[in-house]
């Protein structure tokens, strides 16, 4: 999020950036909105009245949500039809393969992290059994599970792609130290302070996170292309 009052979990941006070493050719933006989809929905539905939140700093050590309604962007169930519609969306566009895969993989990796910190609010489908490990309970674990992911997937995206230039060298250093200052500056703050600012602030962050990756990915290159980019000049070299 933009301000330091508003949840910022950095685990879900580490699927992103990882998932660029699986499929290089899909844009970063398209990687980290696949793995976050469930947050990016979530404020939507919160404001049409479709799902509801509370502020509550007892909830978990970690976050002061109170998730206790969120089936429609955050159950498994709906997790699988979102990652099915988004990823055949993909596929139709591009057909690009692995990208399609990743994507898919990407959004319902959503649960899959969300059940290992959460609480038990993690519905399996609208209306059914919930379950959460708490992870949240514990901020040290929490921040040294979602730090050490975050390294890796940018070590990982930092080996599949090459800068271009210099917004693609230090746009996408900014993104990350950015990314960064705001997690730690979370641990400092207090929580929202109501839902109407948290759905406001969730629903506008989002977008600037996306165009500020898609500002720097554009300016990268995937090492797959240009190691195919030597291969043709190096074959029309030998003609």
């Amino acid at each position: 999020m933009l301000v330091a009052e508003f949840p910022m979990f950095i685990g879900h941006f580490a699927v992103g950036f990882a998932s660029k070493f699986v499929a290089p050719r899909t844009s970063l933006p398209g990687l980290l909105a696949a793995s976050q989809l469930a947050d990016i929905l979530w404020p939507v539905f919160l404001l049409l009245g479709w799902e509801h939140v509370r502020i509550d700093p007892t909830a978990t050590r970690f976050a002061p949500l109170d998730l206790y309604d969120i089936p429609w962007s955050h159950s498994l169930a709906a997790l699988v039809v979102w990652a099915t519609v988004f990823a055949s969306l993909y596929w139709v566009v591009t057909r690009y393969r692995p990208g399609a895969v990743v994507l898919w993989f990407g959004v319902v990796s959503h649960w899959v992290l969300d059940w290992i910190t959460h609480r038990p609010d993690m519905p399996l489908y609208p209306g059914g059994p919930r379950y959460g490990l708490r992870l949240w309970d514990s901020i040290a674990g929490t921040m040294i599970v979602e730090l050490a992911m975050f390294a890796a997937s940018v070590l990982f995206y930092a080996r599949a792609t090459r800068p271009r230039d210099r917004i693609g060298r230090y746009g996408f250093a900014a993104y990350i130290v950015f990314l960064l200052m705001l997690y730690i500056g979370d641990r400092f703050a207090g929580p929202p302070p109501d839902v109407r600012s948290l759905i406001w602030v969730s629903i506008f962050s989002a977008p600037l996170f996306l165009v500020w990756a898609w500002w720097f990915d554009r300016h990268r290159i995937p090492v797959e292309a240009e190691q195919e980019e030597y291969l043709a000049g190096d074959r029309l070299g030998t003609v």
